[in-house]
């Protein structure tokens, strides 16, 4: 579901960004690993933007940062607006991550009620 631009730029061995994205009814799950940061914000934003299009809404829109080692707060950025435009779509984008450090930053850029956080994808797709 990635177009050919995408899977290029992540699949570039230069990049530390990694993702591959899975359909799971109408939901959409990006599972992320490496480093998101500002050297990468435009694949990630890319990323983001083709998955969400590809929901089938009233499915979700599941991204699990859990393989990430680095996440910048423009990622976030990134998530909170992808957040928004789904909403308008009937979308609800939802972030999965176990690791705290991911809900006390979600909370300190005050984005704690755009990015519900799920400790799994199961529970994100559970809801």
């Amino acid at each position: 579901m990635l177009s050919t631009r995408l899977v290029y730029e992540l699949g570039d061995p230069h990049s530390t960004l990694r993702a591959t994205t899975d359909r799971r009814g109408a939901a959409v799950v990006i599972y992320a690993g490496g480093e998101v940061d500002a050297c990468n914000e435009t694949t990630w934003r890319h990323l983001v933007g083709e998955a969400a299009r590809a929901v089938d809404a009233p499915g979700p829109l599941v991204v699990d940062v859990t393989g990430l080692d680095f996440m910048a707060c423009c990622a976030l950025a990134v998530l909170a607006e992808q957040a928004d435009d789904c909403r308008l779509r009937g979308v609800e984008l939802r972030l999965v991550s176990p690791q705290r450090v991911v809900t006390r930053l979600v909370d300190a850029c005050g984005l704690g009620t755009k990015l519900p956080i799920y400790p799994t994808v199961d529970s994100a797709l559970a809801r």
